[in-house]
């Protein structure tokens, strides 16, 4: 099957032969015809496998088929995204896509000015990419109007629900036009999920090509039990010894990736951490130098876990194991992307034993554990309880170990969130404006 049998038109086909692509995959094989039909669809597919191009370009051809009025150049298409780095690769596709047509795109996210934002939102554009953060800065300061959307995208919406973000979703469900397409995507489907899909789409077309909840087969998964306190000698010593030149790191918490990334580079391996804490340059600074090789290792939060497109990433470790076991399939999914084969090792202590248990029941298989001589873990340390970011004690496999869906602490729209032990403000009131730290994670 090609792309041009799926009936997409000769602009589109052109752009995605520029970009090296010649067979559609499965998701998109079947996403893109219902999407081109103006369906309502909800999407379900492991990480890598297309599922952004899948809606990006049936988007781009409905838009048109069905032009602005009179010159004019409202926003028609909305897409959500969870965090910056994943509202930066959509936009990106959108660029790459829409390149030999007159469509005009944009994206906004938290974290960087707002001005320049409204300046090019003002010009006017077919297309917008957001975080729900920095869209409802938008909002309450009527610099921005939903109400000629035809198209909502709500991608990776799993993790939007997981961030705390229902409320704001429906805030901006309120905003856009009853009468529109919706497109759900999800890498996995909960009883949340289910029910925000029941209240939204209408007669949706399901497209799922993975058994939900599964890690992709083209990664080859091992755990090394180790102390906890030589996980960072075990890691250089697996860097080292193995000559391994690109590697994508996963600690719990923020400062456990500054910490570790300061203690790669005093190893004589070049590391940088990104996390909801670093500034969107210093973020976009590490990802680009990653990229490039210029830096060996990249330790970051799992608010990297579904915004990073990295071609040909060969290996994923899981320095410290999720707490929301469903994380541990985004995480490893950065690598073994478009059925290229990636490895991912996870550093387990005897603390994270539960949480491993999670994990193999979630994916319904086991892991080989494989113990690297001269670190194997002394039988008489004894677990101790995981204090997660929210200061609570952590340690269950699934949900209930890890942080709530919603409420205090989950407001924040680029990554991790900085709970003051209080309710956040609410976003229509003081304090949420575009400097507010909700509006800098999102």
């Amino acid at each position: 099957m090609s792309f041009e049998s799926l009936g997409l038109r000769a602009e589109l086909c052109r752009a995605v032969s520029d970009h090296g692509y010649t067979i559609p995959t499965p998701i998109q094989q079947q996403a893109i015809p219902a999407i081109l039909e103006g369906r309502d669809l909800m999407g379900g597919a492991q990480t890598g496998t297309g599922k952004t191009a899948g809606f990006t370009l049936p988007l781009l051809q409905r838009l048109m088929d069905t032009p602005s009025k009179n010159g004019k150049r409202p926003i028609r298409a909305l897409v959500l995204t969870p965090t910056r780095e994943l509202a930066a690769q959509v936009q990106e596709s959108v660029k790459t896509y829409g390149r030999h047509l007159p469509l005009e795109s944009t994206v906004i996210f938290g974290g960087v000015s707002i001005n320049p934002q409204i300046k090019t939102l003002r010009r006017g554009v077919d297309i917008l990419v957001a975080t729900p953060g920095r869209l409802l800065d938008h909002v309450q300061q009527r610099t921005i109007d939903l109400s000629k959307i035809d198209i909502l995208v709500l991608d990776e919406a799993d993790r939007m629900l997981d961030m705390g973000f229902i409320h704001d979703i429906k805030r901006v469900l309120k905003l856009v036009p009853k009468n529109k397409q919706t497109l759900l995507f999800s890498a996995t489907f909960s009883n949340d999920i289910k029910q925000l899909a029941n209240g939204l789409l209408n007669d949706p077309v399901l497209v799922e090509v993975a058994r939900r909840n599964a890690a992709t087969e083209t990664v080859e998964q091992v755990v090394h039990p180790v102390d906890k306190g030589r996980k960072r000698e075990l890691l250089s010593f697996l860097i080292g010894s193995n000559n391994w030149q690109q590697i994508l790191v996963f600690t719990r918490t923020k400062h456990g990736a500054n910490r570790l990334a300061t203690q790669l580079e005093s190893d004589g391996i070049s590391a940088a951490a990104i996390h909801g804490n670093k500034s969107q340059g210093a973020r976009t600074r590490a990802l680009s130098e990653f990229k490039a090789n210029k830096v060996r290792v990249l330790v970051a939060t799992d608010i990297a876990a579904r915004g990073l497109d990295i071609d040909m990433l060969p290996h994923v470790v899981n320095y410290e194991l999720p707490n929301v076991s469903e994380d541990y399939i985004h995480r490893i999914g950065r690598t073994g992307r478009a059925g290229r084969e990636g490895e991912a090792m996870s550093l387990v202590c005897v603390d994270e034993l539960k949480l491993l248990a999670g994990i193999e029941k979630l994916i319904k298989r086991e892991i080989p554990k494989v113990i690297i001589d001269g670190y194997t873990p002394d039988p008489r340390i004894k677990a101790e309880p995981i204090i997660n970011g929210r200061n609570n004690k952590g340690g269950g496999g699934g949900r209930r170990g890890g942080p709530p869906r919603s409420g205090p602490g989950r407001h924040a729209g680029g990554g991790e969130n900085k709970s003051r032990g209080r309710r956040p403000r609410s976003r229509t009131g003081r304090g949420r404006g575009p400097n507010s730290a909700a509006s800098k994670n999102s």
